[in-house]
Parts: structure tokens; C-alpha cells; sequence
């Protein structure tokens, strides 16, 4: 299934629970497997979390998703205040970024982002852009016997 989406949100905190109710339901609704959705909605969540606290003076971001036949691409973006796009590179491109202590609120959204999605960058201008990218494949083995009366849904894990 071919299908583009995007919702701009108020930079606030409880929009973080709309983008993945609708995003959520745009994956399922295209057959993409449970915990394949689990995975992207989570890096998704990080990533809105991340506009919402760093994307100052910006009133509002974006969440646009792409999918096409054998991947999903997803973009985060703001037009606030850029990152240090060294600091923030070294964060996306290191193997081995450090984990914040166990005492801190906070860093570990992008670490979960790379963990979570097949690729992961940022864009800086004209919007502060985080791209986070899954491919396709068939996740499910064959489907169990239904009955003749039923089709059945193939599903694809976002692998």
C-alpha cells in the first residue's frame, strides 16, 4: 500500500499521544505487523518528544510518514531552534554513544530511535528534521487455516 500522511501538531505534550494514535492506525490499517508498529510508534513518540522540548520558538511541528510498497519513511520537524549539528551528528553516527547515567530524566531518545529503525539522520534547514526510515518484509509466516469464506490478511514486519 502506497500511502503519504502528515498531521502538523501544537508543540505540546499531549500531542505526543495523538501523532501515534493516527499514525498507529494509518500502519495497521496497511497491514504492517503489531510489533513493527510498536517499534516505529515508540521512535516516533522519542522523536516528537524531542521537537516538543528542544523546538523552541517554533508553535507547532510536523509528522509526515511516507510508505511505499517495501518501506516506511517517517519525518519529524520543527521550524525552532536548530541543534548543534556536530553535537547532534556525533549523537546519530557514533556506534558507541555513551548511556546517560541512571539518575537522568532524559537521553536516551535518539539512542532508542537507532536501536528501534533502520536508518536514522537529521536535516537542519529549512526545518530541523529528524528522518527515521524502516524497509518492509513479510513478518508473519503463512496463514493459519480460515475458513473459505475469509481472505487472508497478509502483514509485513518493517524490518
Amino acid at each position: 500500500m502506497d500511502a503519504d500522511f502528515s498531521i502538523s501538531l501544537p508543540r505540546q505534550a499531549y500531542t505526543v499521544a495523538v501523532a501515534r494514535d493516527v499514525l498507529g492506525t494509518l500502519l495497521v490499517r496497511a497491514g504492517v505487523c503489531g510489533d513493527c508498529v510498536d517499534d516505529i510508534l515508540l521512535a516516533v513518540s522519542e522523536a516528537c518528544a524531542n521537537a516538543i522540548d528542544h523546538g523552541g520558538p517554533a508553535r507547532d511541528y510536523r509528522v509526515e510518514a511516507e510508505m511505499g510498497g517495501r518501506w516506511c519513511e517517517l519525518r519529524i520537524s520543527h521550524t525552532g531552534r536548530a541543534p548543534d549539528p556536530v553535537a547532534l551528528a556525533e549523537r546519530f553516527t557514533t556506534d558507541h554513544t555513551p548511556l546517560p547515567g541512571l539518575e537522568a530524566e532524559s537521553g536516551r531518545g535518539i539512542l532508542l530511535m537507532r536501536y528501534l529503525m533502520d536508518e536514522v539522520a537529521f536535516e537542519g534547514e529549512p526545518r530541523t528534521t529528524v528522518l527515521l526510515r524502516k524497509r518492509l518484509t513479510a513478518c508473519d509466516g503463512p496463514p493459519e487455516e480460515s475458513a473459505a469464506d475469509q481472505v487472508p490478511a497478509q502483514r509485513y514486519a518493517l524490518m
